[in-house]
């Protein structure tokens, strides 16, 4: 099974623990970058960690923070990285048809649990279409 990257800021941390759990049963290898802790730390640290990891390792990630919004913007400062906020299951499915997202971000303070978990589960078993969006994200 693939591997998945994760990584959270504190207001992300119950969320993000969640999801390991989830993505573990499903047969994924997590390698969760922190935070460890519900101890405040910089939400831009991780997302670093993730975004970097994620173009290492050419695999897909997933960040987590009270809103999911500060650790899209970071990631998405990195060149091939395509990180995208979702908020529903329409949005998880779109972003990876479409956009071809690479980094999924959820906000631990704006979605529940079992809607993550459904958003993890779409954005992961969702195909890019490639075609005319490949070209697009080549305008990137």
């Amino acid at each position: 099974m693939a591997s998945i990257i994760i990584g959270s800021d504190h207001g992300g941390f119950k969320l993000k623990n969640e999801i390991i759990k989830h993505l573990q049963k499903l047969g994924y290898e997590v390698s969760d970058l922190g935070c460890y802790s519900l101890e405040s730390c910089d939400y831009p640290v991780v997302a670093k960690a993730v975004a970097e990891k994620v173009l290492e390792a050419n695999t897909k990630g997933i960040l987590v923070c009270g809103t999911g919004i500060g650790v899209s913007i970071v990631a998405n400062r990195y060149k091939g990285i395509r990180a995208s906020h979702c908020t529903d299951t329409f949005t998880a499915r779109m972003t990876r048809m479409h956009n071809d997202s690479n980094i999924l971000c959820l906000g631990e303070r704006i979605t529940g649990v079992g809607l993550a978990l459904d958003i993890v589960d779409m954005w992961l078993n969702t195909e890019f279409e490639g075609g005319r969006h490949q070209k697009r994200i080549e305008m990137f």
